[in-house]
């Protein structure tokens, strides 16, 4: 290269694509396919190797030499070997097995590989420059002749650059901008790279060679000459060249037809990627063969990287591969209003994919589960009002569709757990209610999800896959098909009250079909309502999603998936201890818990203790309607509390199996999940202090918790809510009165750089800074005020309740429910789905549409589509009601107060060991606290004013303050890579959509609004 002119030096590099091309013409030849492509990488050969030729031609006929001669040769058999760097990417083409079991080995190993070839090429380099110095007759220190910060800052600029080069690439791809962003850029780069270095030539070409003498003579004085050299240096090596200083044409025009020979050959030998097929979120590794780039020939190296598809001498006919989701809610006493947002969120799916041959790539069906759907009545047993709710919210639904038509079939069936109502809807989906009776199978959340899991994936899954069996298929060939099918059916676990879009759930798929070893994935929660307590809410689940989820989901994996909006994996679901642990019957104290309080956050322990990975996807947004009033608020918490603090302890118990079996958990993230787990006890004790500003306030603030923790031991639980209501009124002015103390403090020290200053104004600075990320969401910095007020009661008083009530496990929400529409039987008769008693399923209700439907229907049998025996023996075994004695129920409500009272003791003791250190620490004063000097804005500081500060106050507002910027930098990070997703699903899916929904302009608005506002 030193030999070699500027513009040889930068396009001799274009030609390492040369083995590329000759790969391609082979590919080519034994593809069955019309081979129209194989004239470009022909071309491409031809190109460079003329490149080649007149590049020797250049140098052997103008200004031939014997070093000039083995450097061309050099030069030449030097790009050809480089051109072997990217042979992984044609492997297949190689009936070897020697090559294949190389190239699998080296994928499967990819990490130790790189680390090998990188010291390798250390060592090369260091070995031929400590050669190549005293072969060449120079003197070492000609080496060091550049001054040191110069190479310095040329590594660090070099590395820089390529670096963001790569990965900017790499987001381009993703984001499906590969031609504009990507192909012409790194086509273009060499180019302008020449033209910089030319157009000073260009523009004041020498007359004579006086230029030449300059740089000859020239010796830097300072290191910032050496920019203005190294530029200069450059032009030198073409303008002191014979052919440039006599004006040799022949010379000129074979060094630029070179030049362009070579740039040519490189487009036509890439110029696949113009057609390469991405899907909407790919991997990096399915986008690029090698996962290090080439900083010497960066956009060489980064076009050939890029994955070659080989098409097969023989066409495969590959099906494209069906993803089913099973649409899965659970109810039990929402209201009119709730249960008009699940279905109109259905329909609109409904509406969304169509089940037509035309969209394949997923399909859709509908399952509501309603639990306590029946009541006794004279004659029987017969549904009640919220089912009655539930059926005209189903016939009122096809309004949201430009034609209010009447669904097309409906069918009642009788089953051994109560009945089932089918719907088939507008765009032929299929919707099924099943309606539960408590006296015939167990009911709660968790035994209906209990149920539709064996429904789905024990039974509907496997049958026809016995069939098979049974008909002698392959049991290999059964097995992967079974193992597919596994792995592309999902079930989107929804309340009775969740809204969403269709974008929501398809942003939630990507996530699972693009990397396998996911789980479960969740959207970005948002709960609905008005009033102070769905304020505090709205900031406290924006607080919660915006960091600690994505601290997370960056870190390691996401610990709960609310079961409100979650899509599980079927391959995962049914995993070992998985779905079969998930039936456990709560038998001990601790089950009642942790099992049935969270069983969202259970089921997603379960699966991490496998190795499947949770995820969170910002961009899959969610409604659910939140509690409002304060007594509910705190019994959900009541529920939710405990459950948290019990499946977090039994992760961390096993937390090196589960860092083992899962690779997504490691060992510094389950030490993070320590610390927060640690933070979370300590936060009672941490509140007292916030609001005690010294040693006398100290003991003023423990007073009122200690009073209403004995008082929650002694009172009923709604009287200990009213008294919580009460206190939080009074410690919202408590907490008032503390932010108005510091900023006073601030205005009397003439400075905010104090330790509370700084806390304060970093932590109001850091979460205005992190709304302004969710542009969405930003005006929910309006109930961050709110929030801070009501600290004392959801970190202090709320954590009281919940622990001292923990034996109480009543579900606590919606427990006598809120006054439903009471609708008549002459009603039901009406508008319960225009259906009469089909005698066989297979009958449709349309032809009988004008017939009315009696109340009794439901009573009445008809044969379900699962086998009656299948049926009643998965009851058997995992749904039976529970019977349960009176003695029973006695020992399990004292070993629930023995645990709430060992839990109790050690949470409360370690508050208290919190508070006694804290409190001893500032008694003795000077003698231990850490002394910090006074600080001025203006960066001068006070020696005679110091401010102390006790360890342990240092240590927590240090963990706190680190723990926080972690999360900060964890949620930048996931900021960027949800844009990418959302800019690549509305890229593919809504311009699909949007072709086949004729509302092309609605949905393009749509798409720029919440690109601008993301």
């Amino acid at each position: 290269m030193p030999h070699f002119d500027i513009v040889t030096n930068v396009m001799i590099l274009n030609s390492v694509s040369i083995l590329s091309a000759v790969f391609q013409v082979v590919a080519e030849c034994l593809a069955k396919e019309r081979k129209r492509l194989i004239m470009l990488p022909v071309c491409s050969i031809l190109l460079i190797v003329t490149g080649y030729m007149l590049f020797a031609i250049s140098y052997l006929v103008f200004e031939s030499s014997l070093e000039i001669n083995i450097s061309i040769g050099l030069a030449i058999v030097g790009t050809i070997c480089v051109s072997v760097n990217w042979w992984e990417n044609y492997s297949t083409l190689f009936a070897v097995s020697f090559l294949e079991d190389i190239s699998r080995d080296i994928a499967q190993s990819r990490n130790v590989v790189c680390i090998i070839s990188s010291l390798m090429r250390i060592l090369v380099t260091s070995a031929v420059v400590g050669a190549y110095v005293p072969l060449s007759g120079r003197e070492w220190k000609s080496v060091k002749l550049v001054f040191e910060t110069v190479v310095v800052s040329l590594v660090v600029i070099q590395m820089t650059s390529s670096a963001l080069c790569r990965w900017f690439v790499v987001v381009a791809c993703k984001m499906h901008a590969l031609r504009r962003s990507f192909v012409l850029p790194m086509y273009l780069a060499s180019i302008t790279v020449l033209a910089v270095f030319l157009f000073p030539t260009a523009v004041r070409l020498p007359k004579s060679n006086q230029t030449s003498t300059f740089f000859e003579t020239f010796q830097p004085k300072s290191s910032g000459e050496w920019l203005h050299l190294m530029l200069t240096d450059a032009i030198r090596t073409l303008n002191t060249r014979d052919i440039m200083v006599h004006k040799k044409t022949g010379g000129l025009a074979c060094l630029g037809c070179s030049a362009l020979s070579w740039w040519l050959g490189l487009m036509l030998s890439t110029v696949y990627i113009w057609y390469l097929k991405i899907h909407r979120i790919e991997r990096t590794q399915d986008l690029f063969v090698r996962r290090m780039y080439e900083g010497a020939f960066l956009e060489q190296s980064m076009l050939l990287n890029t994955r070659f598809e080989i098409r097969k001498r023989i066409k495969e006919k590959n099906a494209k591969e069906t993803i089913r989701v099973f649409l899965c809610a659970t109810m039990w006493h929402e209201t009119y209003d709730e249960m008009m947002k699940i279905i109109i969120s259905m329909f609109r799916l409904d509406k969304y994919r169509p089940k037509t041959k035309e969209q394949r790539d997923v399909a859709f069906e509908f399952h509501i589960y309603f639990d306590d759907a029946f009541k006794d009545v004279d004659n029987g047993r017969h549904a009640n009002e919220y089912a009655e709710i539930l059926v005209d919210v189903i016939k009122e639904d096809p309004c949201i569709f430009k034609q209010k038509a009447a669904l097309p079939r409906q069918k009642i069936i009788n089953t051994p757990y109560g009945g089932r109502l089918e719907y088939t809807l507008p765009k032929d989906n299929l919707m099924m209610v099943h309606l539960k009776d408590k006296t015939l199978i167990r009911h709660k959340k968790r035994w209906s999800q209990i149920m539709y899991l064996y429904y789905i994936l024990g039974w509907r899954l496997n049958r026809q896959y016995f069939k098979n069996l049974k008909a002698v298929e392959e049991l290999d060939s059964l097995k992967e098909k079974l193992k597919k099918d596994r792995e592309n059916t999902y079930i989107l676990a929804l309340d009775g009250d969740t809204d969403f879009q269709p974008s929501a759930v398809m942003l939630l798929i990507d996530r699972l079909k693009l990397y396998p070893e996911v789980g479960a994935a969740c959207g970005r929660i948002h709960p609905t309502g008005t009033g102070p307590m769905v304020w505090y809410q709205k900031f406290e689940y924006a607080v919660g999603h915006w960091l600690q989820k994505t601290a997370e989901h960056v870190f390691g994996c996401v610990l709960c998936s609310p079961g409100c909006f979650s899509l599980f994996r079927g391959a995962a679901l049914m995993d070992d201890n998985v779905m079969k642990r998930y039936t456990t019957k709560a038998s001990e104290a601790s089950h009642y818990v942790q099992y049935d309080q969270g069983e969202d956050r259970w089921l997603c322990t379960l699966l991490l203790q496998q190795g499947w990975r949770v995820e969170y996807n910002a961009a899959s947004d969610a409604y659910t309607n939140a509690p409002q009033d304060f007594k509910e608020f705190y019994n959900q918490r009541r529920r939710w509390g405990p459950s948290t603090m019990a499946n977090t302890i039994d992760l961390l118990g096993s937390g090196g199996l589960t860092s083992q079996r899962n690779s997504s958990i490691s060992k510094l993230y389950i030490l993070y999940q320590i610390i927060s787990m640690a933070a979370s006890i300590l936060g009672p004790a941490t509140i007292c202090l916030m609001i005690s500003g010294k040693v006398s306030t100290l003991t003023l603030a423990i007073v009122p918790p200690t009073v209403y923790l004995i008082l929650c031991f002694k009172l009923k639980s709604d009287t200990q809510i009213k008294i919580a209501a009460i206190m939080s009124v009074l410690y919202a002015f408590l907490m008032a009165g503390t932010i108005l103390s510091i900023i006073g403090d601030l205005v009397k020290q003439k400075t905010f750089l104090t330790p509370s200053g700084l806390f304060l104004i970093g932590m109001v600075v850091l979460y205005i800074i992190t709304a302004a990320l969710h542009p969405q969401e930003f005006s929910l910095v309006i109930y961050g005020l709110l929030y801070f007020l009501c600290i004392p009661s959801g970190y202090l008083l709320l954590v009281i309740y919940s622990i001292v009530n923990m034996n109480n496990v009543t579900w606590g929400t919606r427990e006598t429910g809120s006054q439903a529409k009471t609708t008549a039987v002459d009603t039901i008769k009406k508008k319960v789905m225009n259906a009469t008693c089909c005698k066989c399923p297979c009958v449709e209700s349309e032809d009988l549409s004008e017939k009315i439907l009696p109340a009794e229907t439901i009573t009445q049998t008809e044969k379900p589509h699962i086998p009656l025996e299948t049926q009643r023996e998965l009851q058997k075994k995992y749904l039976e009601p529970l019977k349960e004695n009176k003695e029973q129920q006695e020992k399990v409500a004292d070993d629930l107060r023995e645990l709430r009272n060992k839990v109790t003791f050690a949470f409360f003791f370690c508050n208290a060991l919190w508070l006694v250190a804290t409190f001893f620490l500032q008694a003795i004063g000077d003698l231990v606290s850490i002394k910090i000097p006074k600080i001025y804005p203006n960066g001068t500081y006070d020696p005679t004013e110091v401010f102390s500060l006790d360890p342990i106050a240092l240590m927590f507002l240090l963990s706190f303050t680190v723990l926080l910027l972690m999360q900060f930098v964890a949620m930048l990070y996931h900021r960027i890579y949800t844009l990418i997703h959302f800019v690549a699903y509305a890229d593919t899916e809504i311009k699909s959509y949007r072709k086949q929904s004729h509302q092309s302009h609605q949905v393009s608005q749509w798409i720029t609004h919440k690109i601008m506002t993301f």
